[in-house]
């Protein structure tokens, strides 16, 4: 079976809290979505802001390799003719060869909400879709409300798309439009309308508010429809839409859908639109977050090491995702021994070194250390066990301060270090937002009279947890994560002070960078 792939980022994944895109991140999603091989992509509605209209004017120009721009819109007003109506010419203007109208099937709305006639509506559906498919235009009739209706008033239901159908329109989008339904609902009611409406392309659209958007959407294409609606991360209105990046998958690896895109490039792509998007792309997110393959218990990595098949519903590689053996008290000789194979392949499993190594993590983690979410500290370490760790500097001395009250609002903190690179020192002071922020920017002013390749390195993220080790005390645990404008990292420092926790992770975040990582 072949699928279309919607993506609908750039209009529904809009009305997400905390989302706002510019004209350049909404390019950059079009390249990234036409890249992976999406077939249409809903850039937005062009009535209903300047940016909007901006943004289609800009891409107006634009040639892409495989994806339909789409741009979005409603009927026409009640009491308007549909070449009169603001709206419509909006998205006549938006010059895209496929639009998507949406249309009220749910009585409920009609009359309550429209506060029309049910056969008002009707009539402005019809001459709607007349009216853009006159100019020859693509169509996608996004029937909202769709099932809502359906279960209150199926007739009527059927009767919006009927006169969607009548009136030339080339897809029928059934939409979940408040989320509510559940799985076996989707499959009867596409089903029937799949029959009622033989040779018609038949679509559905899902928002997540009970947590079934991606299993309403797969029982949906299981049910006859062949056009699929979603955004890529699955963020949108409330709790968001389905989510493409586990809907393809699903439905490629799990159900024989054919399509265009390329899979082995899912995961980064979810992680491109994440970034663009300035948020963060859950790590259990199925296929494409960070821990989708990772494995933990020492039993589960036993399994995986020796076939992979035996955890893993499917190969990390299919989507572009790696395994991961996270590293952590209930781990054994066999989750270390890869790591520590990197730098010393001659150890085994049974070697004393590998068993040492293993007494050592869990003695650390004892103590408050969690490296399963730095990976780069545990690389250093396992260097330092094994005697092939040569600092490259040595942090002779660090002091910081705190001004108060706070000028402008704003803390005031200043930083002074003292390092040696090969007998020679280096003190700086700075000042930052804050005890962590000044440190790190004196310790990197410090570092670059040595090290210039470090200038594009930054702290990115701070994350400090007050945990009770279970033999010392309450204890602090600091997370760093730094980036060198294209690989992130993680560090981690542990000690009763959170200033000192602070600064061992900083110093490890600048030595994995220096160890050509």
């Amino acid at each position: 079976m072949n699928i279309e792939w919607f993506d609908s980022t750039l209009r529904d994944g809009t009305q997400a809290e905390g989302i706002s895109f510019s004209i350049r991140d909404r390019i950059n999603i079009v390249k990234a979505l036409d890249d992976f091989g999406v077939d249409y992509i809903e850039a937005g509605n062009p009535a209903s802001n300047p940016k909007e209209q901006l943004f289609f004017e800009e891409i107006r120009g634009m040639t892409l390799r495989h994806a339909k721009i789409c741009a979005f819109g409603s009927t026409v007003r009640f009491g308007q003719r549909p070449e009169e109506d603001p709206g419509l010419a909006a998205l006549v203007g938006a010059g895209t060869d496929t639009v998507v109208i949406f249309g009220k099937a749910w009585d409920l709305h009609v009359t309550e909400i429209l506060r029309i006639r049910l056969e008002d509506n009707l009539a402005i559906v019809d001459s709607t879709v007349r009216y853009l498919k006159s100019l020859g235009k693509e169509l996608i009739f996004d029937a909202e409300h769709f099932f809502d209706g359906y279960s209150e008033n199926r007739d009527y239901a059927l009767s919006v798309l009927r006169t969607a159908v009548d009136a030339g329109a080339d897809c029928l989008c059934l939409c979940d439009t408040k989320g509510g339904m559940m799985p076996d609902a989707i499959a009867e009611t596409v089903e029937e309308v799949c029959r009622l409406f033989p040779g018609q392309r038949i679509g559905i659209h899902c928002h997540d508010d009970t947590g079934c958007a991606v299993a309403n959407t797969v029982m949906a294409v299981k049910s006859g429809a062949r056009h699929v609606q979603g955004t890529f991360i699955g963020y949108g209105e409330r709790c968001g839409n389905a989510n493409l990046s586990v809907i393809i998958p699903d439905l490629m690896l799990k159900c024989g859908a054919e399509s265009g895109v390329d899979l082995k490039t899912l995961k980064q792509t979810a992680r491109n639109i994440a970034e663009i998007s300035n948020v963060r792309l859950p790590k259990s997110t199925p296929y494409v977050g960070k821990s989708a393959f990772s494995h933990k218990a020492g039993m589960h990595v036993d399994g995986v090491m020796k076939l992979p098949r035996s955890f893993e519903h499917v190969d990390p590689e299919a989507v572009g995702n790696e395994r991961k053996f996270l590293l952590s008290e209930v781990a054994g000789r066999g989750t270390v021994l890869p790591k520590i194979q990197k730098y010393a392949p001659e150890l085994t499993k049974q070697s004393e070194k590998t068993k040492t190594i293993t007494e050592m993590l869990k003695e650390r983690e004892l103590h408050g250390y969690q490296y399963e979410g730095a990976e780069s500290s545990f690389e250093l370490f396992v260097k330092k066990a094994l005697g092939l760790w040569k600092s490259h500097f040595n942090l002779i001395m660090y002091k910081v301060t705190d001004d108060f009250p706070a000028p402008d609002g704003e803390q005031q903190s200043n930083a002074i270090i003292k390092i040696e690179v090969d007998g020679k020192t280096q003190m700086t002071c700075d000042s930052g937002n804050g005890p962590v922020n000044a440190l790190d920017r004196a310790l990197r002013n410090a570092l670059l009279v040595f090290y210039p390749q470090l200038a594009s390195t930054k702290l990115v993220d701070y994350k400090v947890r007050i945990i009770d080790s279970g033999s010392t005390g309450a204890v602090t645990r600091v997370l760093i994560d730094s980036s060198d404008g294209e690989t992130t990292y993680t560090t981690i420092g542990v000690s009763s002070d959170i200033i000192e926790a602070s600064m061992m992770a900083l110093v490890d975040s600048y030595e994995y960078v220096l160890s050509g990582k």
